[in-house]
């Protein structure tokens, strides 16, 4: 680094500064330790925990779905279509109705009697 260019550094150190206070330039390991830092653990684990009873059931469109049991059996391929599909929503219209999102809207959606009875489109 060029003496410019550490010049340039301070000036712009020196305006961050006056303008949000000496806490903006400081290192943030500067205030840590070991008594932080086991709270920090702490709270992310109780975190991570609480997320993970949220997400073993969800309510989406009107009916529960168990996302263990869902990941565990899904098919990534619709079966009407044949398109292939990481998107969570089309998982969700695969375990429910044996289709991809797009196939639910354009054949499932509003006639599900006569898809539950076994209807399926031609082509």
């Amino acid at each position: 680094m060029s003496k410019k260019d550490l010049n340039e550094i301070a000036k712009i150190e020196k305006a961050i500064k006056e303008k949000y206070g000496k806490e903006a330039i400081q290192n943030p390991k500067g205030n840590w330790d070991k008594e932080k830092e086991d709270k920090y653990l702490e709270n992310l684990k109780a975190f991570h925990e609480r997320n993970l009873r949220e997400k073993r059931t969800e309510e989406a469109q009107g009916f529960l779905l168990n996302i263990r049991k869902m990941q565990e059996h899904t098919n990534r391929t619709c079966p009407v279509c044949s398109s292939y599909s990481f998107s969570e929503k089309d998982d969700l219209y695969m375990t429910k109705f044996n289709c991809c999102f797009d196939c639910y809207v354009q054949y499932v959606a509003g006639r599900e009697e006569r898809w539950n009875s076994g209807w399926r489109p031609n082509n």
